[in-house]
């Protein structure tokens, strides 16, 4: 089984549960996992801590990085800007972690783009009924806040044929523990074990 850590994109419809899968995810395999740490230029709010919840950056290192291609994705948010650190997610790879990533489709898309060894994960509810169910059940949006996220998500599914794998979240643990099932037999592809097969090779010859 191949030794690097693997990048994992999860995005989902909102209303999913895919932040609850994470963090139940990360919470359950704590010691396999590392959730990546995106970079923004908006300022710390109370309690947050530099490298935990995010990078923080000034615009003019923000836009640096940009022109320095040290970032995976980025995209501007209102008035701050969110991206993803390479070589905070290289490192961790190297080191044997498998970062997990949450982020939306585009940004998904641009990830595996740049790093097609990327894999994909889109999170879905079971029904379209028990999506809207859900986001009634938070209790924190409106009517029509509700109707443009259903909107949203009709746009958002005409972009899931292009994730690698497709996961229902219909019980919580079951849901995490395929997405772990997922990431970790990518480890045993073919192509993620190239110096492996090449060490067999030359140990046969060398018989």
């Amino acid at each position: 089984m191949s030794k690097k850590g693997i990048l994992t994109v999860i995005s989902g419809f909102a209303g999913t549960g895919k932040g609850t899968i994470i963090k139940r995810l990360i919470s359950s395999y704590g010691s396999r996992y590392t959730l990546s740490v995106s970079a923004t230029t908006r300022k710390p709010r109370p309690g947050e801590i530099e490298g935990k919840e995010y990078f923080f950056k000034s615009v003019e290192e923000f836009q640096e990085m940009i022109e320095k291609d040290e970032l995976l994705e980025h995209a501007q948010y209102v008035d701050n800007f969110y991206g993803t650190p390479k070589n905070f997610i290289m490192n961790e790879m190297d080191n044997g972690k498998d970062i997990i990533l949450e982020i939306e489709i585009q940004g998904a898309l641009k990830v595996k783009e740049k790093y097609p060894d990327t894999v994909l994960v889109f999170v879905l509810p079971p029904s379209a009924e028990e999506l809207r169910r859900r986001l009634v059940s938070r209790g924190t949006e409106d009517e029509a806040t509700i109707q443009a996220r259903l909107a949203r998500a009709c746009e958002e599914s005409t972009e899931m044929e292009k994730y690698d794998y497709i996961i229902e979240n219909g019980v919580l643990d079951e849901s995490v523990n395929e997405i772990h099932r997922v990431i970790q037999s990518e480890h045993c592809r073919t192509f993620r074990n190239i110096d492996r097969i090449n060490t067999i090779k030359e140990e046969l010859k060398s018989l």
